[in-house]
């Protein structure tokens, strides 16, 4: 009514109120009343802005590109981006031009700009490989510019989503990474298959050096056993010459003191038939008649044998002579009973 209007703002919006040219209130989230005729409202939003970009590039081998991604920003000096950009809004709060497209152009322009040089720098294949390198190009490139600077905004950081060839380069590359990987794939199944045989010859080289190791000590052992075979039987010579030499020194004094005891018993023959032969000596011309008187035995039977040898000594003298049984069972019992 009149040209009085009412107008509000949310708290992420920065509010400059022009009336009659000059400022007449600013700031964040204002709701105020204003005369329409002579006023101008600028509202700036304050939040950050994801603003995604897709631009094309040509590579060191004359190769298209498509490099695809998003800048965060936020308007950090509201006032200056107001000296540069209309951000006017009528009575209902909405925008009289679409500066906020041109601010988002000015930013994907110098983020080009910023990766044009390195990418026209390298080929086709580094390239796909180069989003690291890429985001900080554009970062890098975004913060020092001048011109992103007189706009008051704050880079906040640069994604790259992809890089891309196109269709036809895409394709080929497939085929040969493909053909790459293949070749990879056969080298490592060389690789693997020469791994297992040289495994093998070294558990076989392995194998047969555990055997000659074996061998070796077998033979060690063998040589350790006839050395023990040589010694034994080599002490066993020894025990039986010294049990030779025990034997010899045995039979030796055996041989002493059989020669020394037949030199004894010889003596002792000769001393005792000195003795008798000294003893009978007085005897040996004595009638055996006599010698049987000097004994002194007067008993039946001794005195009937003396009869019967004084017969048998003149049995041609004698014609018959008879002898009862009795009178030889009386002899011989009278035998048994001395002998008992």
């Amino acid at each position: 009514m009149f040209g009085i209007k009412h107008i509000k703002f949310d708290s992420m919006t920065y509010v400059i109120h022009y009336k009659n040219g000059n400022i007449s209130k600013e700031g964040r989230g204002l709701s105020f009343f204003y005369f329409a005729p002579n006023s101008s409202i600028v509202a700036i939003p304050m939040g950050s802005n994801d603003l995604p970009f897709v631009f094309n590039e040509s590579t060191k081998d004359y190769q298209t590109v498509t490099i695809q991604g998003q800048i965060s920003y936020k308007i950090a000096q509201p006032k200056t981006l107001a000296d540069v950009l209309d951000f006017t809004v009528n009575d209902n709060g909405q925008y009289k031009k679409n500066d906020i497209e041109k601010l988002n152009q000015r930013i994907i322009n110098e983020a080009q700009t910023s990766t044009s040089s390195f990418i026209h720098d390298i080929n086709l294949k580094d390239a796909i490989r180069s989003a690291k390198t890429i985001e900080e190009r554009i970062l890098d490139g975004l913060k020092s510019s001048s011109a992103i600077g007189m706009l008051g905004i704050e880079i906040l950081g640069a994604n790259i989503l992809a890089i891309r060839a196109t269709p036809e380069m895409a394709r080929a590359l497939e085929t040969e990474t493909r053909e790459k990987l293949q070749q990879e794939a056969d080298q490592a199944i060389y690789e693997r298959r020469n791994f297992a045989v040289e495994q093998e010859r070294r558990i076989k080289e392995s194998e047969l050096n555990t055997e000659i190791a074996v061998e070796e000590k077998q033979k060690q052992i063998e040589e350790k056993r006839m050395e023990s075979d040589v010694q034994r039987a080599e002490n066993q010579r020894k025990l039986r010459e010294m049990k030779l030499e025990a034997d010899i020194a045995i039979e030796n004094q055996r041989k002493q003191l059989i020669e020394q005891k037949t030199a004894n018993d010889k003596k002792e023959a000769e001393t005792k038939g000195y003795v008798i032969e000294t003893t009978l000596k007085p005897y040996k011309e004595l009638d055996w008649k006599t010698l049987t008187a000097l004994s002194n035995n007067n008993t039946p039977g001794f005195n009937i044998s003396l009869a019967f040898r004084e017969l048998a000594e003149n049995a041609e003298k004698i014609g018959n002579i008879n002898i009862s049984p009795e009178l030889l069972e009386s002899i011989l019992n009278e035998k048994r009973g001395q002998k008992r």
